[in-house]
């Protein structure tokens, strides 16, 4: 079994570590020579866009998936009209515009935080008499980790906003006051086999994740769960799918979702019986899912820019190192570690070391 996979990063890569024991290779379509992933399978070195390159992609895969969701859909159409491709394009295209994103939310009944479209300086002064401030306004399309992003406090912080994204469609949406935020890693069979993941609690900085940790028995798991199963049947979904959410007032509003495994799952790998990459690659093969149940208290630590060094970070007991072979770079995810213990009391100081550790090599 080959499975073909849009993007060779590290999270292709994980992909490709898990399904290895399954007996399955992988063939990768990336148009860096360094893309980290490519030493796991067969590389077409290429755009995105080569009718050659994706012709023989699916001529030699079984099944396509993607790592990423700016993967141009209409790539993802011409696969789809050679070989199966999980997750379908039509989570892609949405996933792709934070406003027709949030349209496809709202209109499934999951709330989002208030929005509006801006295509010009004007029509952000406008907009912001309805949302208020303080504000984000963010490109609607190639945001990721905080990209494309400004924060609105003032009035006088439109003109420059605008000015940044050079014209590009935008969205700009209300503040949310959250207590914290989570997302909920679940997954769907090709058969329609449901899985869930216990929620993660998130921290981000600079838009880019920094910490999860796992929250099983969290009290708003069933909510997660509801809104994530709506979310899944809608898009008739094959796959892992990442719903994050805030919680406010001890309910449940989304942010965005992501139509393929995700950072805050990462812990799955060593914090649950099945990780969200195994699973992954059963639910697009049509095997049966495994167990996402927890295994003990795990935490997440990405290492952004730079990391540690490996003997540091392996000295914290119950620590597992994982390296993605990408050269450090200012705002680059690099690395991640988990630690994983009994219970919650043990985890927290352990957490604390590696979260040091991650500043640190974040500022050197």
């Amino acid at each position: 079994m080959k499975v073909g996979i849009l993007g060779g990063g590290q999270l292709a890569r994980m992909i490709a570590l898990a399904g290895y024991p399954l007996g399955i290779r992988f063939i990768f379509l990336d148009p860096s020579l360094s893309a980290c992933a490519t030493t796991l399978g067969d590389h077409l070195h290429g755009d995105y866009h080569n009718e050659t390159l994706l012709a023989e992609l699916a001529k030699r895969a079984d099944v396509v998936t993607y790592e990423f969701e700016n993967v141009p859909a209409n790539v993802a159409d011409f696969l789809a009209a050679h070989t199966s491709v999980y997750p379908a394009p039509n989570a892609l295209a949405i996933a792709q515009d934070r406003l027709v994103e949030k349209n496809f939310l709202n209109d499934i009944g999951i709330p989002t935080a208030p929005y509006k479209p801006v295509e010009s300086l004007a029509s952000l002064q406008q907009a912001m008499q309805q949302i208020g401030y303080p504000a984000i306004l963010k490109t609607r399309t190639q945001g990721y980790d905080g990209k494309g992003q400004s924060v609105l406090r003032s009035a006088a912080d439109l003109h420059s906003s605008w000015q940044k994204l050079d014209g590009l469609p935008a969205i700009v949406e209300g503040f949310v006051n959250f207590t914290r935020e989570v997302s909920i890693v679940a997954v769907r069979s090709v058969s329609g086999e449901l899985a869930f993941y216990p929620l993660s609690e998130n921290v981000h900085r600079e838009g880019i994740l920094r910490v999860s940790e796992s929250c099983d028995n969290d009290p708003l798991q069933s909510k997660a769960q509801d809104y994530v199963t709506t979310l899944l049947n809608e898009l008739h979904y094959v796959g892992v799918i990442a719903l994050e959410l805030f919680e406010v007032n001890g309910e449940l509003v989304a942010n965005e979702f992501a139509p393929r495994v995700h950072n805050s799952g990462h812990w799955t790998i060593e914090g649950a019986e099945t990780s969200q990459f195994e699973n992954h690659l059963r639910a697009i093969l049509d095997l049966p899912l495994g167990s996402t149940a927890a295994v003990g208290r795990t935490a997440m630590v990405n290492f952004i820019g730079g990391k540690p060094e490996n003997e540091q970070v392996l000295a914290i007991e119950n620590t597992h190192l994982h390296l993605y072979g990408k050269a450090p770079r200012k705002g680059r995810k690099v690395a991640h570690a988990t630690i994983r213990t009994a219970t919650q009391e043990a985890l927290h100081p352990l957490k604390k070391k590696l979260i040091d550790l991650a500043n640190e090599a974040d500022n050197s």
